[in-house]
């Protein structure tokens, strides 16, 4: 913990609508930045669990003789499950806050998590996987919940984007670790080991985590600071409301393009390494590592670059905007990464997409805290989670039968690079202002 965070003043909630802003900044304590770390480890274990399917997937697909095709239905499953809860879960996290519905999604994954140990064929891993992919779904709405209620607005997109970067260091990890736990042991006890993982963060949390007006480390400043912003009433509202609203239309619709492109990134990128570079369990994992490397400095990047701009003094809209569109047009290159026979020149390629993606994702997450009252925010994450998923089922069985029919990456390639213009050009149709939505 920090130290430097003091012991909160007894008393009434302070509010930050008024006084100069330099001095809230002078006074304000750090304990916020520790709840950030919190959420960045989460992430990180929640990828590890995640990618795990990916990185073992040439391994499991000499054992058991799987097609393309069934691999894709193992990972259709974990999507469907993720669309199911991710809706479920921001309707949790909104009702139950940010504490008790993070710890639920921890346990539920990481039990599901160390099931895929015992599974036999695709139908036992369909079976983990659809548990995974309900716990799993949690991580987001209870971390941007948590990010919406430790933050001023001017801080969020940075916020977001340093523990939306634990997902990077997760994938990171998982290709450096795994095949390392498969040759000392074997790829069921992989999932064992790091299933110890979320259990010790699950303590962590539970130690640590309060909401800022109930925290014994959070100073009378720091408060001040995090409530800076005007308040508005912590009204709950119901989903039929919000699915009239094109607001929540523009953030679930972004999430429904972009979304399966990083599913793809996650799952096919450790099998398409193998085949177009033959490389192995031994040498894939520095390539692999390498292009998340890539992707974890666009997460923090892209935070940090729409918040510098609102800083500056650029609204919100102008902020969030200009950043994804520079990140829509990093990822264009893609397009043409098969025909690099680099494997080095093809990571630094891929990985400047999958870092625009992560820079694109944290300023996209942001938009739903920017436009609707804190009450909604859970929800609204959820629908478009759920709708993202959906895009990613899709996506799934379709690059199952692309790779199956065509044995070729390039038409699935051709998608990834045009997704994110589409869905910056859906987005501003749709909140042109970024205005408040009338809920």
């Amino acid at each position: 913990m920090n130290a430097a965070a003091g012991e909160m003043t007894e008393g009434a909630p302070i509010g930050g609508t008024g006084g100069d802003r330099a001095d809230l900044r002078s006074t304000a304590g750090r304990y916020r930045w520790v709840i950030v770390a919190l959420l960045f480890a989460a992430t990180a274990i929640n990828y590890i669990d995640r990618q795990m399917i990916g990185v073992l997937k040439p391994t499991l697909e000499a054992e058991f003789h799987w097609t393309e095709s069934d691999f894709a239905r193992i990972v259709f499953w974990f999507q469907l499950a993720y669309a199911i809860g991710y809706l479920s879960f921001g309707k949790v996290v909104d009702v139950l806050g940010a504490r008790i519905g993070y710890a639920i999604a921890l346990v539920i994954w990481t039990i599901s998590h160390m099931a895929h140990g015992f599974a036999s064929g695709v139908t036992s891993f369909a079976m983990a996987r659809f548990g995974l992919g309900i716990g799993e779904s949690g991580n987001f709405p209870a971390g941007i919940r948590a990010v919406t209620d430790w933050f001023p607005q001017k801080e969020r997109a940075f916020a977001i984007g340093l523990f939306n970067a634990g997902a990077n260091v997760g994938a990171i990890l998982t290709p450096l670790i795994v095949p390392l736990l498969v040759l000392w042991f074997d790829w069921r006890m992989a999932f064992f080991v790091t299933g110890i993982f979320g259990i010790l963060w699950l303590g962590a949390w539970w130690t640590m985590y309060r909401h800022p007006a109930e925290h014994g480390r959070v100073t009378r400043g720091e408060l001040a600071w995090i409530q800076q912003d005007p308040a508005d009433p912590v009204e709950k509202i119901g989903w039929a409301r919000l699915l009239t609203v094109k607001e929540t239309w523009a953030y679930a619709l972004g999430k429904f393009l972009i979304d399966p492109i990083w599913w793809f990134f996650l799952f096919w990128l450790p099998g398409y390494l193998f085949e177009r570079y033959d490389l192995d369990l031994k040498t894939f994992g520095l390539p692999l590592a390498g292009i998340y490397l890539i992707s974890d400095l666009g997460s923090v990047g892209g935070g940090w670059l729409s918040s510098k701009l609102i800083k500056a003094g650029k609204t919100p809209n102008f902020a969030r905007k200009i950043t994804m569109l520079i990140c829509a047009l990093c990822v264009l290159p893609i397009w043409f990464a098969q025909s690099i026979d680099s494997v080095w020149s093809a990571v630094l390629v891929i990985g400047l997409a999958t870092a625009a993606h992560q820079a694109f994702s944290a300023n996209l997450y942001t938009l739903p805290s920017d436009v609707f009252p804190r009450g909604a925010v859970g929800s609204v994450v959820g629908i478009g989670g759920t709708v993202g998923a959906f895009g990613g089922m899709g996506m799934a069985l379709f690059a199952g039968y692309i790779l199956d029919a065509t044995h070729s990456y390039e038409v699935l390639f051709a998608i990834c690079a045009s997704a994110y213009l589409v869905a910056l050009a859906v987005v501003h149709l749709l909140s042109p202002k970024l205005a408040p939505a009338k809920v």
